[in-house]
């Protein structure tokens, strides 16, 4: 009989580690990095299909409500800023999130890191996770086609693949060796419109009989602060001028109009996409929103404004013919773009009605944007990425 004495002592010690790898299951971890809104839409995509795929996954990361509802712990919010100036004054909120971001890739360690656009602080954590020898995907390229080229050669050194959104951005890599992939882009995911334009607009608690326009002010409090008395401008026109035309101003579900709007301006929170399916035409601050618009269908004319001093140093930096999505992938313009000075209610007003009117140049815009949403048929960026991330990881 076996009385346990040194010998078997030993054998345990031996033994224990083995039977606890039969039986202990490792837990999958994967961190994302998405540090503004757009970002956080594509993590939240993205979460949602790895939860699919393996449902045990622990995610966490930098992120918003979007992710958070699809099971991500939230290590820190993302960022409000934006321009040059406003991020100035946020600094010590970026560097307690990147502190965050630091603590986690060493407490949690993950087995992969997906970091997606925010490419300053993002190309900084991720030399912390190529010094801890993490797998990095980089989802959403910086653009560097617009600003800051020699960002290519950093984001090579640092990830091990990339996954852009437009096919023309992989030949800005091709030179590297970074193995890339165009994924296409996951907001076309989110847009599946089956009803008639009379049909949502009874659904969004409209009159099914009238003519829709939407001004769409954007989604940060700065945007929205800097673009309301565009947008009320804008609605003033149009109600004195077009009274039976249903004037919408959609906002997500969190945001605000400090100043408030009139009573004939219709404000519909959380279905900007149901409410720009259903226009005639919208006016639309510069933005991933500009892209999600031309996939409706819809004509539209785009405006942006910044601080004075960003857009001074914006047009030191910036390259680039156009900042609307829509133009940069067409290489022409087909919308109008009013920027600073130039996004005045009376110029917004005056293409809003030649869109409205001008049936050649309205038809002409609505071709052209088809052919973006050509660009994207067949992809499905979210099931792609988390199946990347899967490989990476070694699932």
């Amino acid at each position: 009989m076996n009385n346990g004495g040194p010998d078997d002592y030993h054998i345990m010690r031996i033994e224990l580690p083995f039977c606890l790898m039969i039986f202990y299951r490792v837990s999958k971890k994967m961190m994302i990095s998405a540090g503004e809104a757009s970002g956080e839409l594509y993590g939240a995509l993205l979460s949602r299909e790895v939860k699919r795929l393996w449902p045990d996954t622990e995610i966490f990361g930098i992120g918003g409500p979007r992710m958070k509802n699809e099971g991500v712990t939230l290590i820190a919010p993302i960022s409000q800023v934006v321009g040059i100036v406003e991020a100035v004054k946020h600094t010590g909120e970026v560097r307690d999130t990147f502190r965050k971001a630091k603590e986690a890739l060493v407490t949690k360690r993950p087995d992969v890191l997906v970091l997606i656009d925010y490419p300053d602080f993002n190309i900084a954590l991720a030399k912390r996770a190529k010094a801890a020898g993490i797998p990095i995907l980089y989802y959403v390229s910086p653009q560097v086609w617009a600003w800051r080229r020699g960002r290519v050669k950093t984001i090579a050194l640092l990830a091990d693949r990339i996954a852009v959104l437009f096919p023309f951005e992989c030949e800005y890599y091709k030179e590297t060796g970074l193995p890339c992939e165009f994924v296409g882009h996951p907001v076309a995911e989110t847009i599946n419109i089956t009803q008639t334009k009379e049909e949502l607009k009874k659904d969004l608690g409209l009159a099914p009989d009238r003519d829709v326009v939407t001004l769409l002010p954007g989604s940060r409090p700065a945007e929205i602060k800097r673009h309301q008395a565009i947008i009320k401008g804008t609605a003033e026109k149009f109600h004195h001028e077009f009274p039976g035309v249903q004037v919408v101003v959609p906002l997500t579900a969190e945001s605000n109009l400090p100043e408030g709007l009139p009573d004939y301006v219709k404000v519909i929170r959380a279905r900007t996409t149901e409410a720009v399916a259903c226009s005639e035409a919208a006016a639309v601050a510069s933005g991933t929103v500009t892209f999600e618009t031309a996939l409706t269908g819809t004509p539209m004319v785009v405006f942006y404004r910044v601080s004075p001093v960003t857009y001074f140093l914006a047009k030191l930096l910036v390259k680039v013919e156009f900042i609307s999505l829509v133009n940069i992938l067409s290489g022409k313009r087909v919308v109008l773009e009013l920027l600073q000075e130039k996004a005045s209610p009376d110029r917004i007003f005056a293409e809003m009605k030649r869109i409205l009117h001008d049936m050649p140049y309205r038809n002409d815009m609505i071709s052209d944007l088809g052919k973006i949403k050509a660009l994207m048929s067949g992809k499905k960026p979210s099931q792609r990425i988390a199946r990347m991330a899967g490989e990476m990881a070694g699932w």
